[in-house]
């Protein structure tokens, strides 16, 4: 009974996140293009909800406890506070400045770029789909649970973080689907967060997580293979 409790609950705050993100999105980008015309946002929502909603009825039928750390948006680790406020501002401006660049004509960019940046995002999208699908473990805040253990197979027999491989494809790539140049200059600070992110991170599961060390002497990039 308590189980089915805890769901109808997590099934709540999981709608309520998404509508938030819904609105949320919806603000930023109509407010400053100014019209419900502005088709590359709503091809963006699209690309972002409808792949969520299909995998939120996975998760509930399959992996309550990782929808339940995917809910978690406080941050424990002082240094990750810091870096995830600095984070918002480059998030919020990179979402911004497209509709105030379409509404003005700024950029004027062709549709092959736009297309080709929206299938970069469903990629992105796709690819935190398959990491979450090798990581039960994976969640949206800095910590090590009880019981956790070294991911090494998949995506993470490749880089040693590829959550945020997929975040660097996704949101790298947001500006060029929503139609914007200029935006790309907010995004690349992203990866800037992204980068001390990962050191943070890392220092944190070399010292909590069993088997971390080992792990990374035998996975050696990163974010990107071949790279770093």
């Amino acid at each position: 009974m308590e189980h089915k409790i805890n769901t109808k609950k997590l099934k709540r705050k999981a709608a309520f996140l998404i509508l938030i993100a819904f609105l949320f999105l919806c603000a930023v980008f109509f407010l400053p293009a100014w019209s419900f015309k502005y088709w590359q946002g709503w091809v963006y929502i699209a690309e972002l909800f409808i792949p969520m909603f299909f995998f939120l009825v996975y998760l509930l039928k399959h992996d309550t406890e990782l929808l339940m750390r995917r809910t978690k948006m406080k941050e424990k680790e002082i240094s990750q506070k810091r870096i995830m406020g600095f984070s918002y501002l480059a998030f919020l401006a990179a979402y911004v400045i497209p509709g105030f660049d379409v509404r003005y004509g700024w950029s004027n960019m062709p549709l092959w770029v736009i297309i080709v940046g929206e299938m970069l995002v469903l990629t992105g999208y796709l690819m935190t789909v398959s990491v979450l699908k090798h990581n039960s473990y994976a969640s949206r805040i800095i910590e090590v649970q009880k019981g956790q253990k070294v991911i090494s197979t998949g995506p993470y027999a490749i880089v040693r973080h590829p959550m945020y491989s997929s975040v660097l494809v996704m949101y790298t790539a947001s500006p060029l689907a929503l139609g914007s140049y200029w935006a790309l200059i907010p995004a690349f600070f992203i990866i800037v967060v992204i980068v001390a992110r990962i050191f943070n991170e890392e220092r944190v599961l070399k010292k909590d997580l069993e088997g971390y060390v080992e792990y990374t002497h035998k996975v050696r990039y990163r974010l990107i293979p071949g790279i770093w």
